[in-house]
């Protein structure tokens, strides 16, 4: 599906949600485009196509492997020849013999036969496990609803055990083939009731939701988001990206609501906090009415903001900033859940269909975000992604005397929070630059003071005899004058 961003908004093209192969019906990116009926075809022609090709290649594998095996045979000779007759032989009376045994122990082991179909036709203890009230109580709902129908309810009772029954013995098969086997229950209940039922087709819709919320509530737990599929890995893949997208603003994507009216803001609120319940929801089309209803708030909050009903070009920008402020969790295995299991007639056509599929192009389109479609420079989408700053919010003295206070101190408490962001980083680099000038200015003085070392190496010299005090004893020399004496002159 086309998507692109002008200065007008995020366009869609209506014919770019319909299936790709013109039959009319809504189409879905994870179909590639395709119905689910569309899908189906395709699928099945792949699948007999590639089945087809692995039968020749098996085959001219085991002619190969013959010729080889009889050109080696025909150049071993006589004697060859003579024993491969007495192995022969001996292979026939070995044949003989086991026929015999197998004669003798036939009857007992019929009787062993019937016994493991017996316990291969009795449902698993883990069938029988004590169910949860929520399984309980739409049992007991499908029961009643069926009863209703007489014969025609017994008949898809009947069938709808079987086709869980055997959906326990399918869990080693992959999510594909699982979802391949409830489609094709699907269709063959809804045509055999429309065949030879001749039930009309406004309750054969109601029949098969009801048929869709007995069979999903007692399967949810095996088939959404199962261990062997990367739906997981998908749903952190897609709450890490929106994260990073959580300074997207309505004014990006051309969002043609103003959250300042206080019934468009719990308009888009109600909208959030539908897209999030959907989690909650066991059975698919559960899931498929949260989208609807979230769908519909979104309707209503761009009607009050605009005063004319809302287009399909003010929708999609609205949904995907949505999508964007509530983060739902488990956003991807949601999708996948309801496009494997879900009634394909609800994906095919009506609100539900028409919803779904614009909640998948919202999702392609955060997946594929870039600078371009936000009307961005590549150097601010950038920044703006890792963080180091955030878009500039509305200033105080543009807000209207009737607009929320809430929301006034929300953006103005982000602006501070934006500008001790930036004061932040600017006091983090000037400490990276001190340090650095740290780090030079001792490694500096180091190199000079290593440099004098070097150019005036410092000698140490052994230390002289100590003098004698001049009026100490002296023994060693008499060649010293006597002391002066004093004199006295008679005047």
């Amino acid at each position: 599906m086309s998507l692109k961003s002008e200065r007008r908004g995020i366009h869609v093209d209506q014919s770019d949600l319909l299936c790709k192969k013109g039959c009319g019906y809504y189409g879905n990116p994870a179909w590639q485009g395709f119905c689910s009926k569309c899908w189906r075809e395709e699928y099945h022609k792949a699948r007999q196509k590639q089945i087809q090709e692995d039968w020749e290649l098996a085959e001219r594998l085991q002619r190969e492997e013959e010729e080889a095996f009889a050109s080696s045979q025909s150049s071993q000779g006589a004697q060859s020849l003579t024993f491969s007759k007495f192995e022969e032989k001996k292979t026939n009376e070995k044949t003989r013999k086991v026929t015999t045994v197998k004669k003798f122990f036939s009857a007992s082991s019929r009787v062993g036969s019937k016994k493991e179909i017996q316990e291969a036709k009795a449902p698993s203890p883990s069938i029988n496990r004590q169910t949860s009230i929520e399984t309980d109580r739409v049992s007991k709902e499908f029961i009643e609803f069926l009863k209703t129908f007489h014969k025609t309810g017994q008949e898809i009772y009947k069938q709808t055990k079987l086709f869980l029954e055997g959906m326990h013995y399918k869990r080693d098969l992959s999510i594909e083939e699982q979802s391949e086997c409830a489609q094709d229950f699907y269709h063959n209940v809804a045509e055999r009731m429309q065949t030879r039922g001749k039930v009309p087709p406004e309750r054969v819709e109601k029949i098969m939701d009801q048929i869709e919320k007995y069979i999903m509530t007692r399967l949810y737990k095996y088939v959404f988001c199962p261990g062997t599929t990367d739906d997981e890995k998908k749903d952190l893949a897609i709450q890490k990206r929106i994260r990073a997208l959580r300074w997207v603003t309505p004014q990006m994507l051309c969002v043609p609501v103003n959250e300042d009216i206080p019934e468009v803001s719990d308009m888009v609120v109600k909208a959030i906090t539908d897209i999030i319940e959907m989690d909650s929801k066991r059975v698919p089309r559960d899931k498929l009415a949260c989208i609807t209803k979230c769908s519909k708030h979104i309707f209503n909050a761009i009607k009050i903001t605009k005063n004319e009903p809302a287009s399909a070009d003010d929708f999609l920008p609205t949904l995907i900033y949505i999508v964007l402020k509530g983060n739902p969790p488990r956003l991807q295995s949601n999708i996948q859940y309801i496009t494997r299991f879900c009634n394909p007639s609800r994906l095919m056509t009506g609100e539900d269909g028409y919803y779904f599929t614009n909640l998948c192009c919202a999702v392609a389109f955060i997946e594929k975000l870039d600078a371009q479609s936000l009307n961005l420079s590549q150097e601010d989408f950038d920044r703006y992604m890792s963080g180091q700053t955030s878009p500039r919010k509305q200033e105080a003295e543009s807000w209207s005397p009737d607009a929320c206070l809430g929301v006034k101190q929300m953006y103005k408490n982000l602006d501070l929070l934006s500008q001790l962001n930036e004061r932040q980083e600017r006091i983090m680099n000037e400490a990276k630059k001190l340090e650095k000038d740290l780090i030079d200015w001792t490694d500096g003085i180091a190199r000079e003071v290593q440099d004098i070392v070097e150019k005036y190496p410092l000698e140490i010299k052994p230390p002289n005899q100590p003098l004698a005090a001049i009026d100490s004893e002296n023994v060693e020399n008499d060649k010293l004058p006597p002391p002066l004496q004093p004199q006295v002159y008679a005047g």
